[in-house]
């Protein structure tokens, strides 16, 4: 739980300050690596207090976590408006996995925005499906069509925007009002603005989901997620990661807490570079579509424009008329493209995705788009040259017209 947040403060100082509690740090900048299971005691009066006292940022037991990750969830709550605690995870997935279940009980139904993660719909589908809910997709753009939904049984509802893949931005105030008064739980995965870019809670979400792999970690070399939210479902969140046993390497959560005091210049940097790559881009003859909320004219821009305060690197494209090969071709030729899943780190990567077996609710492609326009590429651009990357982009079109 943060005590040291200064709403006066801009988030690029929070950035800096956030979680360096001097009881914490000593006198150095960072928290040091505390590695330790056991915390030991003075006397058996010590130890009978400590099992008293649960708080984080009390001493107990290495599972409930020391100085190294107390800081690291500190800082994360302070860069969420409204928030009380963040509860740290070993993997974004994770992070989704504890959140819905310190809210879903048996019997419940679970609401789903039909754009979410690929891994979010593997789980609903699967674990929470063993478990005893239901997974029902939505089409997070139809607000008429969302408040007809939800019954009785409704419990949650799963939001990401912008969707995984395509990009699609939601009205997200609009569908958290709609679930408040049905009496349900917002949560949403934020991982693609990171709190810096969309306040959550201010948004009406009830939780703040993170993958810290990406954005936070930034480097590539390390797995985490987070959770953040206001005091209510912060209890429920740490009580139910406490059943659960999950804990972060504090080594894991130092090297987060360091990528944390650069992704502000980081994103800054990866979205000045995505503007310009997409740019370029949407003036292709060979790209139907650029699905980039950031830039001008794309699906979503207006609600981007509203609700967000920065964006990041990644962002998709959609091949006009191109099949499987020529696309694998125009993928495989690129050099400073890596070829893999993940995003957020500091190096630029290429991803061939096609969303229609992804989709339960909306259609793919959508149904005012010439049907053989379907195949698409994520990009996630990192911190090389822009103007390298668009010379690898176009190396990579000229590839994919040789047969």
């Amino acid at each position: 739980m943060s005590q040291t947040s200064d709403s006066d403060t801009k988030p690029a100082t929070r950035l800096v300050t956030a979680g360096r509690r001097k009881q914490w740090t000593g006198p150095v900048v960072n928290p040091p690596i505390w590695r330790g299971s056991t915390h030991l005691y003075e006397d058996s009066a010590a130890l009978a207090q400590g099992s008293a006292n649960r708080e984080d940022g009390d001493f107990f037991y290495g599972r409930r976590g020391a100085p190294t990750q107390w800081a690291l969830a500190e800082a994360l709550t302070e860069l969420e408006p409204g928030a009380h605690g963040t509860v740290l995870y070993p993997s974004g997935v994770a992070a989704i996995a504890g959140a819905l279940m310190a809210v879903l009980r048996p019997g419940d139904v679970l609401l789903l925005s039909d754009s979410v993660y690929d891994p979010s719909r593997a789980m609903a589908n699967g674990l929470l499906r063993q478990f005893g809910v239901e997974a029902r997709y939505f089409d997070p753009i139809d607000l008429d069509g969302f408040s007809t939904q939800f019954c009785e049984r409704t419990r949650a509802v799963l939001l990401e925007s912008p969707g995984s893949l395509t990009l699609d931005v939601h009205d997200i105030p609009a569908l958290t009002a709609i679930t408040r008064e049905q009496g349900a739980v917002s949560l949403i995965d934020n991982t693609w603005a990171s709190a810096l870019g969309f306040a959550a809670l201010q948004h009406g979400c009830d939780i703040a989901i993170q993958s810290l792999t990406k954005h936070v970690g930034g480097h590539s070399d390390l797995m985490m997620g987070a959770a953040t939210a206001g005091e209510k479902y912060y209890r429920k969140l740490r009580r139910t990661a406490q059943a659960l046993g999950q804990v972060v390497s504090p080594d894991d959560a130092a090297l987060a807490a360091r990528g944390l005091r650069t992704m502000g210049v980081r994103l800054e940097r990866e979205t000045d570079s995505a503007l310009e790559i997409a740019a370029w881009l949407s003036q292709r003859e060979e790209i139907a579509h650029v699905l980039c909320p950031m830039l001008l004219g794309a699906p979503g821009h207006d609600l981007w424009c509203r609700d967000f305060t920065g964006g990041c690197g990644l962002f998709s494209f959609i091949l006009r008329g191109r099949d499987e090969a020529a696309r694998a071709r125009l993928v495989d030729a690129l050099q400073m493209f890596g070829i893999g899943y993940s995003w957020g780190g500091f190096e630029s990567l290429a991803l061939p995705f096609d969303p229609a077996p992804k989709r339960s609710a909306t259609p793919w492609p959508p149904k005012y788009w010439r049907e053989q326009d379907c195949l698409g590429i994520r990009l996630s651009i990192g911190l090389e040259d822009p103007a390298d990357l668009i010379a690898d982009l176009e190396r990579g079109l000229a590839a994919m017209e040789k047969q």
